[in-house]
């Protein structure tokens, strides 16, 4: 599997549910295996992602947190 990151997303000042809406849509266009940065700004994004991930089945590979922007690195199922 890849671990170059195919998409990177700047979700900076979103708030729920636009980050996740947006990493689905971008998933969409991803084949199996490849993968997407996010970065957010708002808590309620590291449930959400971890939520996403769940019901969809795409992996949580990463995740962090630095001054206040959270990443996520999502392989897509």
């Amino acid at each position: 599997m890849s671990t170059a990151i195919s998409v990177h997303l700047d979700l900076t000042g979103l708030t729920c549910p636009i980050p996740i809406v947006k990493t689905a849509k971008a998933a969409k266009e991803l084949q199996p295996g490849e993968l997407i940065e996010a970065l957010a700004t708002d808590p309620g994004s590291v449930a959400d992602f971890a939520a996403w991930c769940r019901s969809t089945g795409n992996e949580l590979v990463e995740q962090s947190e630095q001054d206040g922007v959270y990443r996520f690195v999502i392989r897509k199922r």
